[in-house]
């Protein structure tokens, strides 16, 4: 079958935070002595920007850009001055559609006091917020800077600003928690009637500072028990589970994760971002990211110099990247729909599609891909019966 345009994103990496977390193994930088260089760094996102249009032109024209969203790292670090300027400048090089999301991650102990106004009159018009746990305990084992007063002050200010799409992020199973103080952190965020909640499982990452010195977390069978009972409070809410962490109120889901579970396309601009582009002229799905480094991005000449890599993805591996992503969704994908999104034949994944439902880990409906409940608890197992 022929590899289908499917929708297009833009994922824009802001590298520094004030203070690296000791469980965070994702491209974020700590600050210094002296302040980034955050005007410099929107030139070179920009370039960036410049340089992936020029290599798939072809591949993008025509396309409009679904959602934005900036990520990090601490993006609210950036004044809104400088977000606008990057919308602005993106704007001018590729289409948006209309009402497209735009999302922008923020701490709480990083935003002025006011600034939500700014960000909302950039264009950002869903805020994202790194809460982690309402317990202040927590939050210090964390290495968070803010204190549950301040999270909520801040969700309170995005809100007075204007702010109706806000997303909170809560960890669970963390250091010594309790099934109450789970719950407890539920319930704070619930009472400031966020539109969506990211709930998902403190995990040890290599190379941070927990997988070095682990912390006492819960075991397996109180982080299972802590997830379904925050699920079921959740659901009491009418906050919807769509996705193994996510939970919204009703057309509240996430337009941008959503893309990238369903395969959708994602241009990847900024230090160490990752983007995904398929090409239905030629049939090819492409992976592209960047030099991680926030310097060597900042002093690189060219947009090749930017590059971390760039090629296509290997046929073999399309099922495993496809059901990495699809899996995760709580209501699956249409059967169809991997063909479509990797150009891949069906018969591809026939064989452990057979084996996954004959263990009752995906429901037995041959036009849908979707788990069951047992699936979605042994998830890893059921995605790498996909790989090559």
């Amino acid at each position: 079958m022929a590899l289908l345009a499917p929708p297009l994103s833009l994922y824009v990496h802001m590298p520094w935070c004030v203070k690296k977390c000791p469980y965070c193994d994702f491209n974020s930088h700590g600050l210094r002595d002296a302040p980034p260089p955050y005007a410099d760094y929107v030139d070179a996102l920009l370039a960036d920007l410049d340089a992936d249009c020029a290599d798939f032109g072809a591949a993008l024209a025509g396309r409009p850009i679904v959602s934005v969203f900036f990520g990090g790292g601490t993006p609210s670090l950036f004044a809104p001055e400088l977000v606008e300027r990057f919308l602005d400048g993106a704007r001018a090089r590729l289409p948006f559609a209309d009402g497209a999301e735009i999302t922008l991650e923020t701490n709480p102990g990083t935003v002025e006091h006011g600034r939500f106004d700014g960000y909302l009159a950039a264009g950002v018009n869903r805020l994202s917020f790194g809460i982690q746990s309402f317990d202040d305990d927590k939050l210090r084992r964390l290495g968070r800077i803010h204190s549950a007063a301040e999270a909520e002050a801040a969700v309170k200010s995005a809100q007075d600003a204007g702010y109706a799409n806000i997303n909170l992020d809560l960890m669970y199973a963390l250091p010594q928690q309790t099934l109450d103080g789970a719950l407890a952190d539920v319930a704070r965020a619930l009472a400031l009637a966020p539109a969506h909640i990211s709930h998902y499982q403190l995990t040890l990452e290599p190379n941070t500072a927990f997988a070095a010195n682990p912390p006492p977390l819960p075991d397996d069978d109180h982080a299972w028990a802590m997830q379904e009972a925050c699920e079921s409070a959740l659901a009491a809410a009418g906050y919807g589970q769509y996705e193994i962490s996510a939970y919204a109120r009703p057309g509240r889901r996430c337009a941008h994760n959503l893309n990238y579970w369903q395969f959708g396309d994602y241009l990847g601009i900024g230090a160490g971002a990752h983007g995904k582009l398929s090409d239905s002229a030629t049939g090819i799905v492409h992976r592209r990211w960047k030099t991680r480094l926030p310097q060597a991005f900042l002093t690189a000449g060219s947009g090749t110099a930017r590059l971390g890599g760039s090629g296509p993805v290997p046929a073999a591996e399309l099922p495993f990247e496809y059901m990495l992503n699809a899996l995760r969704l709580i209501d699956g994908v249409p059967a169809g729909a991997f063909a479509e999104r990797t150009g891949a034949p069906p018969e591809q994944i026939a064989t452990p599609l057979a084996e996954a439902r004959r263990r009752g880990w995906l429901v037995d409906d041959p036009d849908r891909l979707q788990t069951t409940a047992l699936g979605q608890r042994f998830l890893n197992d059921v995605i790498a019966a996909f790989l090559d």
